[in-house]
């Protein structure tokens, strides 16, 4: 494909992505502000600073090592954070504040890239995880500002999508700086699509170096629920993995009649739809928003931001995303919180955008694979009955993250001689 065609698909898709944003605002009103922004029409910076990219919640998690190794080195420089999802820029605020400036990257047209590059002039974009984008890129490099792909991950099933289109997707990596991924197996996805040899660098994955989350609320929430009772914790779980969280606490409960399910949905505008879910199976159901966590089965989690507590508060964590079949399966989520926290992590078998952290997790005993809600429950049982072996798990998971540790450093060391004066 050609980026012309390209750009004409776009924007003649335009429509749609507006109307895709005041269909989310139904449930989360913060998709209706700031449209302008979706289009490039920010307010002008200081020229000359640093630009990031994260797109929502676990980008900018990934980016916060990084966003504090940046300031740090180079307080001078502004620093400008684009997010694409409202939950991405509240994640941002609550963890940084006004210590960045923040607005969200405009649509991949050539006239809201040109307005947004223009009004902003950094000296260095860089983007985490693989957000290639064929007009923004082209307009950096026609600026003469230099990109960057930082963390970058490129599962097989993603390469196979951006192979769909070789030329463009060879022509938009070529005008990349510089790549810092995640691992071996990222880099040579992104060289056979066409990453100019030279240009990589393995740098590890960041989000191995975020700082480990205070447990503190987790365990003031784990008295609340009540001292002696197990509690494991269904995180960032997508549609059909609620009932299948359901089903496997149903046959927990009765070997453990008090365990707590804590229940965290991934995205906010599915709570009302999980709460009803669980209310009508007959569950004595309560809600963080209510501050209501006395002698109830199901805890649902309908907020945002307070993930890590609420691992804290659990024996075992099951990382959503990852089971079931299409739509379900997503691809997994992120497992470095967890081993951060010494929690042992149970997941589906979909986990293919983050298969080489699983096959890490595997390979140190520090979690497991389930195949169905059965199986989830078995695991969950044999677990709570030996919490000599959830110790041994946990122990391997926090040698795993330590293990792992410098991704930020060699991230900084690819980006320092962009940042020099001049």
């Amino acid at each position: 494909m050609h980026r012309r065609v390209y750009s004409l698909l776009l924007t003649a898709s335009v429509p749609l992505a507006f109307g895709r944003l005041l269909w989310r605002s139904r449930h989360t009103p913060a998709y209706r502000q700031r449209w302008p922004q979706r289009l490039g029409f920010i307010t002008p910076g200081p020229p000359g600073g640093v630009w990031l990219h994260a797109v929502s919640v676990g980008e900018v998690n990934a980016a916060l090592p990084l966003i504090g190794a940046l300031q740090h080195a180079r307080p001078d420089l502004p620093l400008l954070v684009t997010t694409t999802t409202p939950t991405g820029s509240a994640q941002l605020r609550s963890r940084v504040g006004d210590s960045v400036a923040h607005c969200y990257l405009p649509y991949d047209l050539p006239g809201a890239v040109q307005r947004f590059l223009g009004r902003q002039r950094p000296r260095l974009g860089i983007i985490l995880e693989t957000e290639l984008w064929p007009n923004l890129y082209a307009t950096a490099q026609a600026l003469q500002i230099p990109l960057l792909l930082a963390n970058a991950r490129l599962s097989p099933r993603s390469a196979r999508g951006y192979g769909r289109w070789p030329q463009l997707t060879r022509q938009t990596l070529e005008r990349l700086a510089a790549v810092g991924a995640q691992t071996a197996a990222d880099g040579e996805r992104l060289r056979a699509l066409g990453l100019p040899p030279g240009r990589l660098t393995v740098t590890g994955n960041l989000k191995f170096d975020a700082a480990a989350p205070d447990p503190a609320p987790g365990l003031a929430l784990r008295q609340r629920l009540g001292e002696g009772r197990p509690v494991w914790l269904a995180a960032s779980t997508h549609a059909g993995e609620e009932q299948a969280a359901l089903s496997a606490h149903r046959l927990l409960r009765a070997g453990h009649p008090d365990a707590v399910l804590i229940l965290a949905p991934r995205h906010p505008q599915r709570f009302a739809e999980v709460v009803r879910l669980c209310r009508e199976q007959g569950w004595a159901t309560a809600l963080r928003s209510a501050d209501d966590a006395q002698r109830c089965a199901v805890y649902l989690a309908d907020s945002l931001g307070e993930l890590p507590s609420l691992m804290a508060a659990a024996d075992i964590v099951f990382v959503g995303g990852s089971l079931g079949t299409s739509p379900t399966a997503r691809g997994g989520h992120n497992l470095i919180e967890p081993a951060q926290l010494g929690k042992p992590s149970l997941f589906g078998p979909h986990m293919n955008n983050f298969a080489e952290l699983r096959d890490l997790v595997l390979a140190a005993a520090a979690g497991q694979q389930v195949t169905n809600d059965a199986d989830l429950a078995a695991r969950l049982m044999a677990l709570l009955a030996d919490p000599a072996r959830r110790a041994v798990m946990g122990q391997a998971a926090q040698a795993l993250v330590a293990q792992h540790r410098g991704a930020t450093a060699r991230t900084l060391a690819l980006i320092n001689p962009y940042l020099e004066p001049g």
